[in-house]
């Protein structure tokens, strides 16, 4: 199946959709808000939709569309950062744990195994207890999470490139070490690393949402769309559509996010795709 056929597929082709808007929306946000996402007014809190307000106003009056517009931003920061940064970190280390020392390779390995071994929310809980709140140090600790995932994916893939005649012709023709890296294995281990990015992307946005949800992630008055739903959770019986209308927005994203993750693995895996 060529790219073309992926696009053809109505889900894939609404995702993507999504997706291009969710982004268009995160940099021209502050621009496109019909209100102060920050301003108060006492003499409309907890409103329901109107003229004035089309998704109503917050316990403090605020505008509700005007704050899921410029809430997006922190989250789709947060997400491309954190993943970036587990891409880089975790594709290196697991090449150096196929490729390199074998020593060297068994200790990052076991060490990437023990991450794997706790929650991502226990780790993101104890790492930013440590840490000042804010879209940096979010981006950072969710980046260091995630390491492990792209980790075992990169080493698991440089072990079935390895037996690869081409690979074998590096070695046989006398090439570097990174030469041996960056010409022959890396080029055949991103399909699954582009997967992984994917996935990781709607896992971080999770991971934010819910750090946001507990009050340790962005910090007020900025908003963010975790941050708006765990408020949110207090007023239900005064605006019930408050929580609904930030929830739904952090689901589509992640759906549409894991659609088009689901569907790159199709394509990508010939076992999938000839299934």
């Amino acid at each position: 199946m060529r790219l073309s056929g992926l696009l053809r597929r109505p889900l894939v082709l609404a995702s993507l959709c999504v997706i291009f808007g969710i982004v268009v929306v995160a940099m021209i946000g502050p621009w496109i808000a019909p209100w102060d996402p920050l301003a108060l007014d006492q003499n409309n809190v907890n409103q329901g939709s109107s003229s004035a307000h089309l998704l109503g106003t917050d316990e403090f009056g605020r505008d509700i569309l005007s704050r899921l517009l410029v809430g997006i931003r922190p989250t789709v920061v947060v997400a491309l950062v954190s993943t970036t940064i587990a891409a880089l970190l975790g594709t290196a280390l697991g090449i150096v744990g196929g490729y390199g020392n074998r020593t060297v390779g068994f200790f990052i390995m076991r060490g990437v195994d023990i991450m794997l071994s706790f929650p991502a929310i226990l780790l993101a809980l104890l790492a930013v207890g440590f840490w000042q709140s804010g879209v940096l140090s979010l981006s950072i600790v969710i980046g260091i999470i995630f390491i492990p995932q792209f980790a075992r994916v990169a080493q698991s893939a440089t072990l079935q490139v390895l037996g690869q005649e081409f690979v074998e012709a590096e070695h046989a023709m006398g090439a570097r070490y990174t030469r041996v890296i960056f010409r022959a294995i890396l080029p055949n281990i991103l399909a699954p690393l582009v997967v992984q990015a994917t996935l990781t992307i709607a896992a971080a946005i999770l991971l934010e949402s819910g750090l946001s949800f507990l009050g340790l992630g962005i910090v007020p008055p900025e908003p963010s769309w975790g941050q708006m739903i765990g408020t949110a959770r207090g007023y239900m019986s005064q605006n019930p559509m408050y929580v609904v209308w930030p929830s739904l927005c952090l689901a589509m994203t992640v759906l549409a996010v894991n659609i088009l993750g689901d569907a790159l693995r199709d394509h990508l895996d010939p076992r999938l795709r000839n299934a």
